[in-house]
């Protein structure tokens, strides 16, 4: 058996952590403004706003939780450490965007049935400054959510939170100017659909991992063809391939070769092997198990 890692640095995640905290704290601080504004304005919009908000602050505290486990050593009794974790995080986050989305959907249809009038001024300035504060934690965690499914599950929640100011915002104006109340139910109604929209694409992708299937943008034909023409080789077989981790792909096999070669020369054809992965299908964790004329079943995917 034999095993290849490649690790990627640690600098840019505690910087990750730190954007995070800031994140936590502006989200608070415009939860607590929200919810005293909208039972002081009378506003379901900034109320939703806030309980959005509120669901933000826990998703991005369960994001930096798992963030800071995903860094813990492994051990004899936790092998893979916590890396899983993130994706865990991912999949709470994306299935409490969907619930958030239900509950605005019933709020929304609520206040549809009899509109409520409602002090605009105060939705306005606070609609404004939950805008700046989202938009600040969206710019801060742009950057990591590319390729971690942790914080993009965090930053979809601010994205969609800044959305929903914006609607706030628009419905204040609306409601001062042409004393149109049902707007905030419309706009409310309009982003939770937009929040089944982006939570169910991440519920998807996090189950996914979870379940360890393939990922999608591995085609596991071509990983064993490429395989299968080097030299001495004769079949890769009995494959799985499955996401640790957003940055760990793992490969496990058996390799059925030509010829009884040595364990020495099987080394050579490992480290060709692992490159070749690596550089083509950036597979950077690889088992493989040797065999020659062993009697097992020689499918690519071989089910118990």
């Amino acid at each position: 058996m034999a095993h290849s890692h490649s690790h990627n640095h640690s600098h840019h995640y505690d910087m990750k952590g730190r954007n995070l905290i800031i994140s936590i704290l502006l989200n608070i601080i415009i939860t607590a403004a929200q919810v005293i504004g909208g039972l002081v304005s009378g506003s379901l919009s900034l109320l939703s706003d806030a309980l959005h908000n509120f669901s933000d602050v826990l998703s991005l505290i369960v994001s930096y939780v798992a963030s800071k486990l995903s860094k813990q050593k492994a051990s004899l009794n936790r092998t893979f450490g916590y890396k899983r974790a993130e994706i865990l995080a991912a999949f709470v986050n994306a299935s409490t965007l969907i619930i958030v989305a239900i509950i605005l959907i019933k709020e929304a249809y609520e206040r549809f049935q009899e509109p409520q009038e409602i002090e605009s001024n105060l939705v306005i300035w606070l609609s404004l400054i939950a805008i700046i504060g989202n938009g600040f934690s969206v710019l801060l965690l742009k950057k990591s959510s590319e390729n971690n499914i942790n914080i993009k599950s965090a930053y979809l929640h601010m994205l969609t939170d800044m959305l929903a100011s914006v609607a706030v915002l628009v419905g204040g104006l609306l409601m001062k100017y042409y004393q149109l109340f049902w707007v905030d139910s419309l706009l409310t109604f309009l982003i939770a659909l937009y929040l089944i929209y982006v939570g169910y694409d991440l519920l998807k992708t996090s189950t996914k991992m979870l379940m360890l299937f393939t990922p999608d943008h591995i085609d596991l034909k071509a990983v064993v063809r490429t395989v299968n023409k080097l030299e001495k080789v004769k079949k890769l077989h009995h494959v799985h391939i499955w996401n640790l981790s957003d940055d760990e792909l793992h490969l496990e096999a058996h390799l059925d070769l030509q010829e009884d070669i040595s364990t020495s020369e099987f080394n050579t054809l490992l480290i060709t092997i692992e490159a070749l992965l690596h550089d083509k299908f950036n597979i950077n964790h690889i088992t493989i198990q040797p065999e020659y004329k062993k009697d097992d079943s020689k499918d690519v995917i071989v089910q118990d």
